[in-house]
């Protein structure tokens, strides 16, 4: 028998923990939620304040007896679950259930999984915050209201078998506009023209106009002319540039991050996070914050110093934008910065990588960069060009992380210009005019849909990576696999001689994008046209918000449920009879 009985969430979790603590604590795991609404009824009093009605799935029926063995056994019990809204109601719950005393009852938590941060957390335990779990009953009993409700009418009216949610729904409404976008997009042609010229050293650079030609424009006329002119430097403006870096991670720019550099699916970034975390490798990864404590922050200073001198540390305090952000919590970092490696798979390995070196960028110095643009006048015709180049004079935080656009786009340059002066006369080796149609919107990728949530205020960290496989998993979206389609665009070379060719250029694809079904769009166009307050973008960002001041303790949960509940079970019966 254990004189204390640790319950935390996972078993992975209760591994690592159980190496700290000593042979008086027993580290056991709930496995998550030991209770939920029943899934074949609303599980929710409507007429008695909206009390939800919670049971006991039958695959933890023998998880719950075992806590309930161990918790009656043991002198003290330590509710270990995590800090946020989910983990405070798993707390809750296994009070209530376990039929547990506060005389004998600690709740703790820690955002990392440290030897320190666990001790200090059963040095300084608090008891059950219920304004968290209030927010976190408020959005599970607002989201079977919704689900529960709109989906009978969805199978009467649309499709059987469908459903519809709260937050996903918001989620196919943006991927669904954004189709429709794409679809009514009229492509527009025009020509650019790009040159390759030979300064007076004999070195080749690229330049290129920076306007776009009309459709209509006299081809022969301008390549008659720019086969016979002269090109000479008119200008250099020599501009110093300075780069900040970005701040340490939150959940969703880990998100946007991972995708981006390493191609991962948000759910699977996710899921490597919760490893690493649950391994004592980073703090919690559900977080909104960009502040790193003390502590990190003293750890951080001294890798810089060690691993690249005085010049590259800048002291840097991060502030979130958003006003709901949760200031207490922590951004997603290393426990252990000494640790540049972890030797576990390779998706954490990549993963904790990305994490430890944008954590010690966040505290590095500014990098300074010269911007040279060199204008190039053209003698017959009134097309200047621009050449443009950069040249990296301190790296700074760049020596570690740079945080450019993995993928070179229009505004940055690995133009290396030579010496050139005003006056200088430069010979053209090349002319390129080609034929360029304009673009449609670009289809969203499960990072930039966690971006521009994120931006709208619609979900949490915790509800980004849940939300999306959701919307995949009812098969209302679905990741593009098309190639690109192909066609004909005209190009012209002008230097000794003007050659004409026409290449295969590829566009629209839709690849790795998320696009939606048939399916989709009909729940969208259904949900538009009869719910439209329940999937508009500002309601679903007010609900958050609520759930914010519930957490917070400026409102009460069943107060906001009631408000909305009247007007939308009216707007439900109404949809019904039409």
């Amino acid at each position: 028998m254990s004189k204390n009985l640790v319950i935390v969430e996972s078993p992975a979790k209760a591994k690592t923990i159980e190496k700290f603590l000593g042979k008086d604590y027993k580290v056991v795991s709930s496995n998550g939620h030991i209770v939920d609404l029943p899934s074949k009824e609303l599980g929710i009093d409507v007429d008695n304040n909206y009390e939800p009605k919670y049971i006991v799935n039958s695959d933890k029926k023998e998880i719950v007896r075992k806590l309930k063995k161990d918790s009656k056994s043991a002198e003290m019990v330590w509710l270990a679950s995590d800090e946020d809204r989910e983990g405070e109601a798993i707390a809750w719950h296994l009070y209530e259930l376990l039929g547990l005393n506060k005389s004998n009852t600690r709740r703790i938590v820690f955002r990392e999984i440290t030897k320190n941060a666990v001790l200090n957390s059963i040095e300084n335990p608090r008891e059950i915050n219920e304004s968290l779990v209030d927010a976190q009953q408020a959005r599970r009993v607002l989201d079977r209201l919704v689900g529960y409700k709109i989906s009978p009418v969805l199978w009467r009216k649309v499709k059987g078998g469908l459903s519809a949610g709260r937050v996903q729904s918001v989620a196919l409404r943006l991927i669904a506009d954004k189709e429709k976008e794409i679809e009514n997009f009229k492509p527009e042609k025009s020509f650019k023209v790009s040159a390759e010229f030979i300064s007076v050293g004999g070195k080749i650079f690229k330049a290129k106009h920076k306007s776009k030609l009309e459709e209509n424009i006299d081809l022969d006329k301008l390549t008659a002319a720019l086969k016979k002119s002269k090109f000479k430097v008119i200008d250099i403006r020599k501009t110093p540039l300075t780069r900040k870096p970005s701040p340490p991670f939150t959940t969703s720019t880990l998100q946007q991050e991972a995708s981006k550099r390493l191609g991962f699916a948000v759910s699977k970034t996710m899921r490597t996070a919760q490893r690493l975390y649950e391994d004592g490798h980073i703090t919690y990864m559900r977080t909104d914050s960009v502040k790193l404590s003390n502590d990190a922050q003293n750890a951080v200073k001294s890798t810089i110093l060690n691993q690249f001198g005085e010049n590259y540390y800048s002291e840097r305090f991060y502030q979130n934008k958003s006003k709901n952000a949760q200031q207490a919590h922590e951004a997603v970092r290393p426990t252990n910065f000494k640790n540049k490696n972890v030797s576990i798979d390779l998706d954490q390995i990549k993963l904790y990588d990305l994490i430890w070196k944008r954590t010690i960028a966040s505290q590095m110095s500014n990098a300074k960069i010269d911007k040279t643009v060199v204008s190039i006048e053209t003698s017959d015709i009134d097309m200047p060009f621009l050449a443009e180049g950069e040249v990296i004079n301190f790296d700074g935080f760049l020596k570690v992380y740079n945080d450019m656009d993995v993928e070179p786009n229009d505004n940055t340059s690995d133009n290396n210009l030579p010496k050139l002066k005003l006056g200088d006369n430069i010979n053209k080796k090349v002319i390129l005019i080609s034929e360029s149609f304009s673009r449609p919107p670009f289809r969203f990728t499960e990072a930039t849909l966690v971006k521009k949530m994120e931006e709208l205020g619609i979900g949490r960290p915790s509800t980004y990576a849940p939300t999306i496989t959701t919307v995949i998993n009812r098969k209302y979206i679905f990741k593009g696999t098309n190639d690109a389609k192909k066609r004909d665009i005209l190009q012209i070379l002008i230097n000794d001689k003007i050659e004409k060719n026409r290449i295969e250029e590829s566009y629209d694809s839709n690849k790795g994008k998320l696009v939606p079904s048939e399916v989709g769009k009909l729940v969208n166009e259904f949900l538009c046209n009869n719910f439209k307050n329940i999937i508009d973008y500002n309601f679903t960002a007010d609900v958050e918000n609520n759930f914010d001041l519930i957490a917070s303790g400026k409102k009460q949960w069943k107060e906001i449920i009631n408000d909305f509940y009247n007007p939308f079970n009216d707007k439900v019966s109404e949809v019904e009879k039409n």
